[in-house]
Protein backbone atom coordinates (compact mmCIF):
# COMPACT_ATOMS: atom_id res chain seq x y z
CA UNK A 1 0.00 0.00 0.00
CA UNK A 2 2.94 2.65 0.57
CA UNK A 3 4.49 1.97 -2.61
CA UNK A 4 1.59 2.35 -4.91
CA UNK A 5 -0.51 4.53 -2.84
CA UNK A 6 -3.22 1.21 -2.52
CA UNK A 7 -3.49 0.90 -5.74
CA UNK A 8 -5.18 -0.12 -8.17
CA UNK A 9 -2.30 -1.91 -9.55
CA UNK A 10 -1.98 -4.55 -12.15
CA UNK A 11 -0.92 -7.96 -11.30
CA UNK A 12 2.61 -7.27 -12.80
CA UNK A 13 3.49 -4.60 -11.24
CA UNK A 14 2.47 -6.23 -7.63
CA UNK A 15 4.54 -9.31 -8.70
CA UNK A 16 7.40 -7.38 -9.37
CA UNK A 17 7.45 -5.23 -6.77
CA UNK A 18 7.53 -8.23 -3.90
CA UNK A 19 9.64 -10.89 -6.13
CA UNK A 20 6.96 -13.24 -6.62
CA UNK A 21 5.71 -15.06 -9.52
CA UNK A 22 2.31 -14.18 -11.05
CA UNK A 23 0.73 -17.49 -11.19
CA UNK A 24 1.53 -17.44 -7.36
CA UNK A 25 0.29 -14.08 -6.36
CA UNK A 26 -3.29 -15.11 -8.19
CA UNK A 27 -3.54 -18.49 -7.03
CA UNK A 28 -2.52 -18.18 -3.30
CA UNK A 29 -2.77 -15.16 -2.28
CA UNK A 30 -5.20 -13.32 -3.79
CA UNK A 31 -8.03 -15.57 -2.94
CA UNK A 32 -7.22 -15.15 0.51
CA UNK A 33 -7.25 -11.63 0.71
CA UNK A 34 -10.27 -11.08 -1.67
CA UNK A 35 -11.80 -13.35 0.92
CA UNK A 36 -10.94 -11.72 3.91
CA UNK A 37 -12.18 -7.89 2.10
CA UNK A 38 -8.73 -7.22 2.00
CA UNK A 39 -8.19 -6.68 -1.61
CA UNK A 40 -10.62 -5.72 -4.53
CA UNK A 41 -10.40 -5.96 -8.29
CA UNK A 42 -11.24 -3.30 -10.64
CA UNK A 43 -10.83 -3.00 -14.45
CA UNK A 44 -7.47 -0.88 -13.31
CA UNK A 45 -5.70 -3.56 -11.23
CA UNK A 46 -5.72 -4.63 -7.53
CA UNK A 47 -6.73 -2.44 -5.13
CA UNK A 48 -6.38 -2.63 -0.95
CA UNK A 49 -9.70 -2.16 0.84
CA UNK A 50 -10.67 -0.09 3.97
CA UNK A 51 -10.62 -3.09 5.76
CA UNK A 52 -7.03 -3.43 4.54
CA UNK A 53 -5.99 0.04 5.68
CA UNK A 54 -8.27 -0.74 9.28
CA UNK A 55 -6.22 -3.69 9.80
CA UNK A 56 -3.13 -2.24 9.57
CA UNK A 57 -3.77 0.50 12.04
CA UNK A 58 -3.67 3.03 8.60
CA UNK A 59 -5.85 5.95 7.30
CA UNK A 60 -7.17 5.15 4.02
CA UNK A 61 -7.31 7.80 1.32
CA UNK A 62 -9.84 10.40 0.87
CA UNK A 63 -10.70 8.84 -2.83
CA UNK A 64 -10.57 5.39 -1.64
CA UNK A 65 -14.34 4.72 -3.33
CA UNK A 66 -13.30 6.47 -6.44
CA UNK A 67 -10.52 3.78 -6.82
CA UNK A 68 -12.36 0.91 -5.99
CA UNK A 69 -14.78 1.66 -9.00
Amino acid sequence: MDKHGGGPVGLNTIAASIGEDMDTIEDLYEPFLLQLGFLKRTSRGRAATKAAYEHLGQTPPADLQRRLM
